[in-house]
């Protein structure tokens, strides 16, 4: 059995490369390689839960070479797996995805397994970031930067022609705690898809699915930008655009809603937010994916090509989103439960589990805010407490 060299440190730099103008260089990326021999050689992997993906845990290792820390996910050998970590492999050159650094095919039990070690991000995910801002003052211009950074990682991808098609507040996070200094970047590829043609099964997380997913049609990178047009809806006023009134995360009447386009701009958290934000917005959630801009043409858009001239509004998003922390967390956890059942391909017969109380507390505190300010209105996942020993394969 052959081994692949090279420690942790030594793989970042081989496959990391400069993403000057956030587009695909014509530069073929060094091929994934995907080692043999034990993870145990190189790393050393504790029980520390970063978080929760797609398919379980994340978990904290660290480089015996360097003692430097990285985030590590475990995946069943198969070819959905081996695709995933492909897609991500090839993103990987951009500045603005969570980079793939080590790659493993070991066994885990009685199962063979991909081990995937990427770059650990410290600073959480999006808006948990946003709620925990000291000062209360969260500005329009604040959220057209973030926006931008959102779009440079859509627009890398896309220029591979890979669709992430689970673009949501939990797959982005920032590298640091330190505001300063951190880096905004996108994780998770397992929905993942090269778009070669049109991409034809619906894999989707709740409150952030395009409408085309939501029926047989066939759908393509467009879906990542309707995705974009929630994420910026939330960011300007703290709540999503659909919500759903009996219980699913995905009920028949908010579906009627998504596939119609049924949203509105609501007078009180709205009332100081920008023409140019709302309009783009209105072309991001188009219900024709046809008519939907392409990421090319979000980045020209005034509201984030100029995103520094953009009116520096303090915007409600922060205390909206405090008052509902409780049940964002417990709406983040059920959708990550139900993306652990929607982990194969579009499957009418799979249910969500119920959100009833969630859902509808979220509505009714909207509601009741409105009223009260006197407006109308798979893979397959794996557990991860790993043995003390891995099997290396042969």
């Amino acid at each position: 059995m052959n081994r692949v060299g090279g420690g942790a440190g030594e793989s970042t730099r081989k496959h990391l490369m400069p993403d000057s103008h956030h587009l695909a260089s014509d530069r073929s990326p060094q091929p994934l390689k995907i080692k043999t021999s034990s993870i145990y050689d190189n790393y050393t992997i504790t029980n520390n839960v970063l978080g929760l993906g797609i398919n379980g845990k994340v978990l904290e290792c660290r480089s015996k070479a360097t003692g430097k820390k990285f985030a590590i996910k475990v995946l069943r050998d198969n070819a959905k797996s081996r695709r995933e970590v492909e897609l991500h492999w090839r993103a990987s050159r951009s500045a603005h995805i969570v980079p793939v650094i080590d790659v493993y095919e070991n066994v885990l039990g009685s199962n063979r397994c991909l081990f995937v070690v990427m770059e650990c991000m410290e600073g959480g995910e999006l808006f948990q970031r946003i709620q925990d801002r000291a000062e209360n003052a969260f500005t329009e211009r604040e959220a057209a930067e973030i926006m931008r950074e959102i779009c440079k990682a859509i627009l890398f991808l896309h220029s591979l022609n890979i669709a992430h098609r689970d673009v949501k507040p939990e797959n982005l996070l920032y590298t640091k705690r330190d505001m300063s200094v951190a880096q905004l970047k996108l994780t998770d590829f397992g929905f993942a898809k090269e778009t070669i043609g049109n991409l034809q099964t619906p894999c989707y997380t709740p409150y952030y699915v395009a409408p085309e997913v939501l029926g047989p049609e066939k759908y393509d990178k467009s879906c990542d930008l309707w995705s974009l047009g929630v994420i910026m809806y939330i960011l300007l006023c703290g709540y999503p655009p659909f919500y759903s009134n009996h219980g699913l995360a995905i009920s028949p009447g908010m579906k009627k809603r998504i596939r119609a386009g049924q949203y509105d701009f609501p007078e009180t958290e709205w009332r100081h937010v920008s023409k140019d934000a709302k309009d783009l917005i209105k072309s991001l959630l188009t219900t024709d994916p046809e008519k939907r801009p392409t990421i090319e043409q979000v980045m020209k858009h005034n509201w984030i090509a100029r995103y520094t001239e953009v009116p520096q509004t303090p915007l409600c998003s922060i205390q909206i989103l405090r008052e509902d922390h409780d049940q964002w967390s417990e709406v983040q956890e059920e959708m990550n439960q139900a993306l652990r059942t929607m982990r194969v391909d579009f499957d009418p017969s799979i249910r969500l589990k119920t959100l009833d109380s969630i859902s509808n507390q979220l509505l009714e505190k909207r509601k009741n805010r409105s009223n009260i300010q006197g407006t109308g209105g798979g893979t397959g996942g794996l557990a991860l407490k790993l043995p003390p020993k891995i099997s290396q394969t042969n």
